[in-house]
C-alpha cells in the first residue's frame, strides 16, 4: 500500500504541474518515484506520463499551433537534430555536471526575476534565436532529459500570450520526449511490470493534468509568466536537492 501511495502522489504532482504550466512532470514526480523505483525505471515511466499529460495540453492550444506552425517548426526541427548530439555528449560528459549547471542557471535566472518582479520582454521576433534555442533544447533533452528548460525561459521573454507560449513549449517537449521514449523502448527499459505501473499511474496523471489545465485557464498572461519563473526557480532547487542531497 505504501508503494502505491508514493506512486499515486508522484502521478498527481507531475500531472498537475504539467497541466498547469506545460512542463515539469519529471522534476515534480521524480521526488516521489525515486523513493520506490530504480532511477532507470522511474525516468522511463515518467517519460510516458509526460507525453500523455502533455498531449492534453497540446489539445488545449491546438488553435494557437495552427495559427503559427512556422514558429513552432523553428524550435522543433533544430531540436530533433540536437537530440543525437546530446546522446553522444552524454557518453563523454558527466550528467551530474550538466544537471547542476542547468540548476544553477535556473536558480540564478528565476531568483533574479522574482526579486526584480518585472519580466524583461523582447521587442521583436528573433527567428534565428528561436532555432538556436530549439537546437540546444534538443541537445539538453538527449543529454539530461531537460529539453524544456531553455525553450521555457526563452518563451517567457517573448511578447506572446500564455497560450502562444504554451503552443511552443508543450508540443516541443512532447515530441522530444516521444523520441526519448522510443529510445528507451529500443534499449529494453520497459517490462511487464512497467505496463502494470503505467496502468495504475496513467488515470491519476490524466485527472491531475485536467485539474492543472482548469487552473491554467484562470490565469492572466502576466500571472502565467510569473508562475513559470517561480517553477523554474523551484525546479533548480529540486535538481540540486535530488543530485546533491539525495545522491
Amino acid at each position: 500500500m505504501n508503494f502505491y501511495i508514493w506512486l499515486a502522489a508522484g502521478s498527481a504532482a507531475g500531472g498537475f504541474v504539467n497541466g498547469l504550466a506545460g512542463f515539469g512532470t519529471a522534476l515534480f514526480a521524480l521526488g516521489f518515484w525515486l523513493q520506490i523505483l530504480p532511477p532507470t525505471e522511474a525516468v522511463s515511466l515518467i517519460v510516458i506520463m509526460s507525453i500523455v499529460s502533455g498531449m492534453q495540453g497540446v489539445a488545449l492550444v491546438r488553435k494557437n499551433i495552427r495559427e503559427n506552425p512556422v514558429r513552432l517548426s523553428r524550435f522543433v526541427v533544430p531540436g530533433v537534430i540536437g537530440i543525437p548530439i546530446g546522446v553522444k555528449f552524454l557518453a563523454v560528459a558527466n550528467p551530474l555536471t550538466i544537471k547542476l549547471t542547468i540548476a544553477t542557471f535556473l536558480i540564478a535566472y528565476g531568483g533574479f526575476i522574482l526579486v526584480r518582479r518585472d519580466l524583461p520582454r523582447l521587442p521583436r521576433p528573433k527567428p534565428m534565436m528561436d532555432c538556436l534555442v530549439g537546437f540546444v533544447g534538443g541537445i539538453l533533452g538527449g543529454a539530461a532529459s531537460l529539453s524544456g528548460v531553455l525553450p521555457t525561459i526563452w518563451c517567457t521573454l517573448q511578447p506572446w500570450t500564455k497560450s502562444e507560449q504554451r503552443a511552443v513549449m508543450q508540443p516541443f517537449n512532447v515530441l522530444i520526449l516521444s523520441i526519448a521514449a522510443a529510445v528507451y523502448a529500443i534499449s529494453g527499459y520497459y517490462s511487464s511490470r512497467s505496463l502494470t505501473l503505467i496502468l495504475v499511474a496513467l488515470p491519476i496523471t490524466l485527472i491531475s493534468a485536467q485539474v492543472g489545465i482548469w487552473a491554467f485557464k484562470r490565469l492572466s498572461d502576466d500571472q502565467f509568466r510569473g508562475l513559470i519563473v517561480s517553477l523554474m526557480f523551484l525546479s533548480g532547487l529540486i535538481i540540486v536537492a535530488k543530485e546533491v542531497l539525495l545522491g
